[in-house]
């Protein structure tokens, strides 16, 4: 996204273009290596992936090699206490309930200034064309920062679509390179209903909301947010009882009576409360709701404003009446539900870039993870291990053997999931635009990818002199664990 141009690591899969010194490579590596040719050679189907075989696409293959596989990873008291330390001690985590009555101009100003900066180098647009220094100002010019009032009520809202977040207040798509359209500079994240949002300020046409989340902060287009009273905002996510989107994705009913609550997307992980009173010979949106569940999703009214509304969302969707169970089989289950989906920058596409897909797994384990891979990767909430140039080749290949299912490591603009160990050392299942690795006679090849894949770790390099695991920053596991006992 564009923000990556400003603030080292946003979210997304851009790795960083600083060039790391090639290690000699240790008897470990040269033997993953060997290992990994000849699975290829042995068992892969024609592709180019490297040490990938079908049956290794299955999350039960991994399950079936995991004893523990089953077991609980952490209680639903011990994720609560997870998540209240991450809310506690994250600065990258806004607490929306905390915000004062009224937000200052400074305040308003200190969000808005960081995420829609002016960029450094050169953006083009989708016909190829250079932004020129008019177009550069009228953005500047959009966010209308001299007419933030020195001090505003705290409005709050719920988003009631799924919605882009934008560094700036347009949908005009830009890239770093003519014809490289892949991952829109200004594209930030995006939000799904039922998300509360603190609205801070608006774009100098009144179109578009500068909008802070619990998560992240950018402008969204205003017609996607309905505006209420903070309890009922902040109120909706503690509604009872509710339903957890275990699937990708799953729709409400198609309705042609309610057009706002049509086919409404909902993703994994999103919380949406049921009405389990509805009168059983009363029909929702010219529907009988017998086959269905009856959910309450925000709505907004010709004014703007927040109202709530039934929709019915089908008895055959991937959902649960709670969050999963964190086990790792779990974890496995709920990963592979997204291999071969488009890779989308800042969740682009429909789909989810490298950080929102673990964010969106965890999530339907009711963790709540940072948005972005910078943010992830320095948490202090989790059983972190940094890594940086002291550390060895055979240190960092021990660390990586001892990783479980479900830990992430983290190279700069990069996040993989494992999901199990070989005896080549640990896969990974990760939202990637494409992996890089040397082929059997020594030479350097970069495969396009663009989804989530599953690959082994140890062989992939990020450039033609630059081995991925030279690279690892950080792993995160995601446990609850006396930060004494987390160092190194």
């Amino acid at each position: 996204m564009y923000s990556e141009l400003h603030r080292e690591g946003r979210q997304g899969d851009a790795m960083d273009a600083k060039v790391w010194p090639r290690r000699t490579s240790s008897g470990c590596l040269a033997l993953a290596l060997m290992l990994a040719s000849a699975t290829i050679a042995a068992e892969a189907p024609p592709h180019d992936v490297i040490g990938v075989t079908s049956a290794q696409l299955d999350a039960d293959y991994w399950s079936r090699r995991d004893r523990a596989s089953g077991k609980p990873v952490l209680r639903r008291d011990e994720i609560a206490s997870l998540n209240a330390r991450l809310e506690r001690s994250d600065p990258s985590v806004n607490d929306l309930a905390a915000l004062p009555a009224t937000l200052d101009a400074a305040r308003v100003r200190g969000w808005i200034e960081p995420i829609s900066k002016r960029p450094d180098g050169a953006l083009y647009d989708e016909r190829g064309e250079q932004l020129c220094e008019a177009a550069l100002r009228a953005l500047e010019q959009s966010l209308a920062l001299d007419s933030i009032p020195p001090d505003r009520a705290t409005r709050y809202g719920l988003v009631v679509r799924r919605a882009p977040l934008r560094a700036f207040p347009t949908s005009r798509r830009v890239f770093n390179a003519p014809g490289s359209t892949n991952i829109d500079r200004f594209q930030e994240n995006a939000l799904f209903p039922g998300t509360p949002v603190a609205v801070a300020h608006e774009s100098a046409d009144g179109k578009w909301a500068f909008v802070v989340t619990a998560l992240y902060e950018a402008w969204i287009e205003r017609v996607y947010v309905a505006v209420g009273e903070r309890d009922a905002v902040l109120g909706y996510a503690r509604k009872q009882p509710y339903l957890v989107v275990t699937g990708p994705t799953v729709r409400t009913v198609y309705t042609p009576e309610a057009p706002a609550l049509s086919e409404l997307q909902l993703d994994m992980g999103v919380r949406v409360p049921t009405r389990p009173d509805w009168p059983g010979d009363q029909p929702v949106n010219g529907q009988h709701p017998y086959t269905n569940h009856v959910v309450e999703l925000p709505v907004r009214d010709a004014d703007g404003a927040l109202a709530f509304a039934p929709a019915l969302l089908p008895r055959s969707a991937d959902v649960a009446a709670d969050y999963l169970p964190l086990t790792r089989a779990n974890v496995l289950r709920q990963g592979f539900k997204f291999l071969g989906e488009r890779y989308g920058w800042g969740h682009d596409y429909n789909a989810r870039d490298c950080s929102g897909f673990v964010s969106e797994v965890y999530r339907s384990f009711g963790v709540t993870l940072p948005r972005n891979t910078r943010d992830q990767a320095i948490s202090p909430a989790y059983d972190r291990i940094a890594f940086d140039d002291s550390w060895s080749r055979k240190e960092r290949i021990e660390a990586l053997r001892k990783l479980d299912v479900g830990d992430l490591v983290y190279i700069p603009g990069h996040v993989m999931m494992v999901i199990g160990q070989e005896c080549d050392g640990p896969y990974v299942i990760h939202d990637t635009t494409g992996i890089g690795y040397l082929d059997a006679r020594g030479a350097y090849k970069r495969v396009a990818l663009n989804g989530v894949s599953v690959t082994p770790l140890l062989p992939l390099y990020a450039a033609e002199d630059m081995q991925t695991i030279d690279r690892i920053t950080a792993i995160q596991r995601i446990r609850l664990v006396d930060r004494a006992d987390a160092a190194r």
